[in-house]
């Protein structure tokens, strides 16, 4: 279970799980959370192209670059555990959807007709020195508008959302497996 995600945002209107067993530690796995590349996916690549209306290749596509320029901020971090990111807005919009925040506005953010999401990464330890890493992505509507036009938005990008997520975890596996050799 994502514990800093729970704490972060209990309530919801969406949410979306996955994980992996990666045959590599806890400390590599987490490493491998804030190193890989979203940009190495052709499949993201082409979904993300899409959302934004052209196609681009993001130069690089990691954590840090999310942070930077994505419109997410850093919630919560755990080192070695878990890490929360989250981003505020209207997210159904091709453009121009997002709201700049700092995280300490995370919680009380209620701006009518926009949503707020959090995405986290989790490693647990297995034995035989492997690692679950989850990933779990939470969205809360703060109006019904919202909720509307969201569910609207949500039925058309779910398959895709999930198809990044698992790019993700395939991704921060094959980084922590490399390492690992």
């Amino acid at each position: 279970m994502c514990v800093e995600i729970e704490r972060l945002l209990p309530n919801f209107d969406a949410i979306e799980t996955h994980s992996i067993v990666v045959g590599a530690g806890p400390e590599r796995s987490y490493l491998a959370i804030h190193s890989f590349d979203l940009s190495d996916s052709w499949l993201s690549t082409v979904l993300l192209s899409i959302r934004r209306g052209r196609p681009t290749r993001p130069p690089r596509l990691c954590i840090g670059d999310i942070l930077r320029r994505g419109g997410f901020v850093l919630l919560a971090e755990e080192p070695g555990r878990e890490i929360v990111l989250g981003t505020v807005g209207r997210f159904w919009r091709m453009f121009g959807g997002g709201v700049r925040i700092q995280a300490s506005e995370f919680a009380s953010y209620a701006s009518p007709g926009t949503a707020k999401s959090a995405i986290s990464f989790r490693v647990e330890p297995l034995a035989d020195g492997r690692t679950r890493v989850s990933t779990q992505t939470r969205v809360l509507c703060i109006d019904e508008p919202a909720r509307r036009a969201f569910r609207r938005y949500w039925r058309i990008i779910a398959p895709g959302s999930a198809l990044i997520r698992l790019e993700m975890l395939r991704l921060i596996k094959r980084d922590a497996e490399r390492a690992t050799a």
